[in-house]
């Protein structure tokens, strides 16, 4: 048998094949993520797996039919190595609002009790194929009809409610696609986060670009946003360059400035980074990055490249688990050490940890001093 970490980490990099593709949550396929994910529950551990994805297409692993509960086998090459368990469909997924928009196009579920939306379905990188990021996917949900391109922060409010009182949601995430402005989508999450909070005691992870001013970091505490998000994704700028050639025009040393200043407000632990591994980086190179970040206090949320459909990176292959374990295995004794566990996160996709066995990896590091 797999310990859970590992089984983690095979999965997500592996995919997982399916029985009944109607299982547990509704899947989607392209569109903004996570996305070709099916949540899954492993241990006491829910989990973004693969299932639409081409290396999925192929896995070694196989869901069996889920029983009513949502039970099921998990085999690898027809031998039996975990009991899993699909989530339910959200109920919050029935409604619509007044107008007639379902709540299912304004927010998402995401893992089994984390809530995530993105306020602004459109991105200034988007929409210039010289700019853009080339892993995104952020217009396809819109282009398919299944988002509206602008969350208002009634509409945001209404159905964090409704997901708080019928699903029981824990903590919810804003991202938005970049907007022109020099706030880089401050502003939006600030006007989004007060409206939430001033119907439902929700912890909020806002994500956005770092802001031009510093001064909007204190903004958006102010507003109510209670951990906060700026994604490197790559972090060589080789990789950055080539991957995300308009992202790449915002300079690491604007990051790393933007960090300082945004944890001294969240605090220590409470500011976060998305990288994507997998990409070209090396695992000495996000490692050493890891480093850096977990010295100021920003926990480095490394996750396995997922090559989403309709993008330009939809061959590009995935990682494969050894990679992952090289990277994940020293980085949970590194975050540990540095005491930024995940748990310890008031809301966001670190906390969730649904996307990277990283927590896992944690868990098996922790210091004495961390868990007395």
């Amino acid at each position: 048998m797999y310990d859970t970490a590992t089984l983690i980490n095979e999965l997500q990099t592996h995919g997982m094949r399916l029985v009944d593709p109607r299982a547990g949550q509704q899947s989607r396929r392209g569109g903004a993520g996570p996305s070709d994910h099916k949540a899954v529950t492993i241990a006491d551990r829910t989990v973004m797996i693969p299932v639409h994805t081409a290396p999925s297409f192929d896995s070694p692993f196989l869901a069996e039919q889920p029983d009513s509960s949502g039970a099921s086998r998990l085999l690898r090459d027809g031998a039996e190595v975990a009991h899993i368990r699909f989530p339910e469909r959200a109920r919050f997924y029935e409604l619509s609002t007044a107008d007639g928009i379902p709540y299912s196009h304004i927010a998402a579920l995401h893992s089994k009790d984390v809530l995530a939306t993105t306020v602004l379905q459109t991105c200034i990188r988007y929409e210039s194929r010289k700019k853009t990021c080339q892993f995104c996917s952020i217009g396809q949900s819109l282009a398919a009809g299944r988002t509206i391109a602008h969350k208002t922060p009634e509409q945001l409010a209404e159905v964090a409610k409704a997901a708080v009182v019928l699903d029981g949601v824990q903590h919810m995430i804003l991202t938005t696609g970049t907007p022109a402005g020099k706030d880089r989508g401050a502003q939006v999450l600030c006007d989004s986060a007060r409206a939430i909070k001033a119907v439902v005691d929700l912890p909020l992870q806002g994500q956005c670009e770092p802001p031009e001013d510093d001064a909007w970091h204190q903004r958006m505490f102010d507003a109510g946003i209670d951990a906060l998000g700026m994604h490197l994704e790559a972090v060589t700028p080789e990789v950055r360059q080539r991957i995300m050639p308009g992202k790449a025009s915002v300079p690491l040393e604007k990051y790393f400035s933007s960090f300082e200043a945004a944890v001294k407000v969240f605090g220590r632990g409470q500011v976060s980074t998305y990288i994507l591994a997998g990409l070209g980086d090396t695992p000495e190179a996000i490692l050493e990055m890891s480093e850096k970040l977990c010295r100021m206090g920003v926990y480095p949320f490394v996750v396995p490249f997922v090559p989403i459909s309709g993008t330009p990176l939809e061959s590009h292959p995935a990682p494969s688990a050894e990679f992952m374990a090289s990277i994940l295995r020293p980085l949970g004794q590194m975050i540990a050490e540095a005491g930024i566990l995940s748990s310890d996160m008031k809301a966001g996709c670190g906390r969730c940890g649904a996307c990277s066995a990283l927590s896992t990896y944690e868990k098996l590091k922790v210091p004495a001093r961390a868990s007395a």
